[in-house]
């Protein structure tokens, strides 16, 4: 592709050709077929790559729900703007087809052709009926009458039952039968019930029909692992279902919804109640996608796209099985000849040095200095929750204030916080109630923490709150102190332990005092809040990142060496991607760390050549933001901040979000020396180039494979810990 630069002027203007970003719809799909090429990898341990085969189809179902959803609904109301790139939405849709037809093509056929016949090499099978004994199939039979034939409810399609309603992403029979005397033909439906696991373990189903005590984690991992998908025992008993008719053909599809909800909070006198009811609207949002089988009858697939209204470009047609999220109940087969090596989290080197009894005190620990955290590699159990649990049970601590964006239901975090509440403290809640996907769960867990006593609020209309903090007060002999968490990640036990992310425990007294600002600000009226160490979105963080990189800038127009590293999950600003261009062409070293989404162009000649792009994936899911601005000879002088904000419109203009910046110089260098590896050569990537094509260098020159990036971290923190410990 040629790239005009001569529309940007001098090199004081901004640059003006339209074809600088890349677009982020594509981006997106980039970045999936980046989980895919993981799934693809022969090096991999062969169920981590079943797992990134379920994490493709996974992210594929939302990227239809919300991004492809979106995009139809602003051409169909008219809204048909271009994007920035110029480009206009139908040609963005077009593009998107072409290109999400490829990836499910090709993940299915990964799957088929590749991974399934490798699991069966290591004695897992995805099985049919056929393949069972004879035993086995009773064992079957039962579990489907008196497990699964309750829960089932075919629908039949004639002039007396209109045709029904399909939900979302569920699993579908789309039956053909005939009756046996006059021989017309009949179209049923039948839901998979999504209670009943996707793909059933053979082993685990006694021969009563019932499930056995444990699952495949308790039974022998050397034992032949084989899994009967659901839809094949439901097909096997569809005689029972529809007695005294002949089952012609039965094949398998599934629909996505658009699932994106929206409430207007300035017209909402109960925002809970205003959400409540927009989920259930979302439950019959119009149809964005059709997955078949291609062994679908044509009559049942004409009907289907009648029905749906839907045209052939919204049609996939795939190999069975459909739905290989369920991939995931096979990647969790203890085999740990077949996984990554276990990878147990250390206790944090500062709270270890105040351990009391079995468990670091957090406020000891605290007293004195900042500890830097970087999860999962360092305990979230012993850290984060600890300081919350100790904070419940102080009873110096007089107040708890948090923010709540994702948790899970069973939450140790939520259980503290009940606990301070009953225990007479004063306990604040900031529940984001609107985070995609979790709203119906953070809806029950706000009502459960209200009941507790806590007081819970929504945060400020019209913005989501995704700032991840923490902050305590406690009663001590000085008076009263504060102690706080700023973090990268939600307060959540268990993705804690599968994503990568950073947190600073602080009692600095100005970060106390900016946090109390800022919760005061979402649990009362302050909108002219300003802050010292904390920079806050929607009214700073944009323009605080664009002083840094405008000060680089003219450091590297006056000869001075200066870079900037930033690392996120996707960049999409056109502003700051614009200054990022500027500061390119005046000298500045630029490395963007992205995981996801990255609508810079790097490389173009007099324009970003100065201008790096990585992404990693591994065993870790790369989430913590961190944005570092060095200069010097040596780039001595550095300063570093890390929090919760993406560069993206949503959380820069219409999120509340906080980045705090590192004070202690070796916080701000352990920062730095971990994107030094991430950009060290010796280090596996993908590597963006100017055509928004991803380039996976996993060995040298010489076909020596690259260091894997999260192993190295493991391995620094272990020797850490060793040398506390030692």
């Amino acid at each position: 592709m040629q790239h005009d630069v001569t529309a940007f002027g001098d090199e004081h203007d901004l640059p003006a050709a339209p074809d600088r970003f890349l677009d982020r719809e594509l981006s997106w799909l980039a970045f999936n077929e980046r989980v895919l090429d993981m799934a693809a990898d022969q090096t991999l341990p062969l169920l981590e790559r079943v797992n990134f085969l379920s994490i493709f189809a996974s992210n594929l179902d939302e990227f239809f729900m919300v991004r492809v959803a979106g995009l139809k609904r602003r051409i169909s109301t008219g809204l048909a703007v271009p994007s920035v790139t110029g480009t206009q939405p139908r040609a963005t849709m077009k593009a998107i087809t072409q290109k999400a037809s490829a990836l499910a093509r090709r993940h299915a056929d990964l799957y088929r052709l590749d991974i399934r016949p490798r699991l069966e090499g290591e004695d897992i099978h995805v099985v049919g009926l056929d393949d069972l004994t004879e035993a086995e199939r009773a064992s079957m039979a039962r579990l489907f009458e008196e497990r699964v034939f309750p829960v089932l409810t075919p629908l039949a399609v004639d002039p007396a039952h209109p045709f029904p309603y399909v939900s979302g992403l569920s699993l579908n029979l789309g039956v053909v039968l005939r009756h046996p005397r006059s021989g017309v033909e009949h179209f049923a439906r039948v839901k998979v019930p999504p209670v009943l696991p996707r793909f059933i373990d053979v082993a685990s189903i006694q021969p009563d029909g019932q499930s056995g005590r444990g699952s495949r984690t308790t039974a022998d991992p050397d034992a032949a692992a084989r899994f009967l998908p659901i839809e094949e025992l439901i097909t096997a008993h569809l005689d029972i279902l529809f007695e005294g008719m002949e089952v012609v053909s039965a094949s398998c599809f599934r629909i996505t919804r658009n699932e994106d909800v929206a409430v207007e909070e300035d017209d909402a006198e109960n925002l809970l109640k205003a959400l409540e009811q927009e989920l259930e609207r979302r439950r019959f949002g119009p149809a964005v996608r059709l997955e078949v089988t291609d062994d679908m009858h044509p009559r049942v697939r004409e009907l289907l796209v009648s029905e749906l209204a839907l045209n052939e470009s919204e049609i996939y047609e795939l190999p069975t099985p459909l739905d290989l999220r369920g991939l995931s109940i096979l990647a969790d087969i203890p085999r740990e000849d077949l996984h990554y090596p276990k990878a147990v989290p250390f206790v944090s080197r500062a709270l270890a040095e105040a351990e009391s009894s079995d468990q670091p005190d957090v406020f000891s620990a605290l007293r004195d200095r900042e500890i830097l955290l970087q999860h999962p590699y360092e305990s979230f159990s012993t850290s984060v929750q600890a300081f919350i649990e100790q904070a419940a049970a102080d009873p110096h601590v007089v107040a708890i204030k948090q923010t709540l964006y994702r948790t899970s239901g069973d939450s140790p975090i939520v259980d503290a916080l009940i606990e301070a509440a009953q225990a007479g403290k004063q306990v604040l809640a900031v529940v984001e109630i609107k985070a995609r996907f979790d709203e119906a769960n953070n809806i029950t867990w706000a009502r459960k923490l209200e009941r507790a006593g806590v007081h819970v609020v929504y945060g400020i209309v019209g913005l989501k709150t995704h700032a991840k903090l923490c902050m305590v007060v406690r009663q001590e002999p000085g008076g009263l102190r504060r102690y706080c968490h700023v973090g990268t990640g939600n307060y959540h036990p268990k993705t804690a332990r599968i994503y990568e992310d950073l947190g600073l425990l602080s009692s600095d007294p100005v970060v106390g005092r900016d946090i109390a600002k800022l919760f005061n600000q979402l649990s009362g009226l302050a909108p002219d809040t300003t802050y010292s160490r904390l920079l806050v979105a929607p009214s700073r963080v944009r323009e605080g990142l664009l002083e840094h990189v405008r000060e680089a800038t003219e450091r590297a127009r006056r000869g001075e060496r200066a870079r900037i590293r930033m690392k996120m999950n996707s960049i999409v600003d056109e502003a700051i991607i614009d200054h990022l261009y500027l500061a390119s062409r005046a000298g500045v070293e630029v490395q963007l760390f992205v995981r996801g989404i990255c609508a810079i162009r790097p490389g173009i000649p007099g324009l970003s050549d100065n201008i790096e792009v990585r992404s990693i994936l591994g065993r870790f899911l790369e989430h913590s933001r961190a944005f570092v601005f060095e200069h010097g000879d040596r780039l001595q002088h550095a300063e570093a901040s890390i929090g919760s904000s993406d560069l993206m419109h949503r959380n820069l203009d219409r999120r509340v979000e906080a980045l705090v910046r590192l004070q202690d110089p070796q916080h701000v260098d352990e920062v730095r020396q971990m994107l030094d590896l991430a950009f060290s050569d010796s280090t596996a990537h993908f590597e963006l180039d100017c055509d928004g094509v991803w380039t996976r260098i996993a060995s040298d020159a010489d076909g020596a494979a690259l260091d894997d990036y999260q192993q190295q971290l493991y391995r620094a923190h272990r020797t850490r810990w060793s040398r506390q410990r030692g």
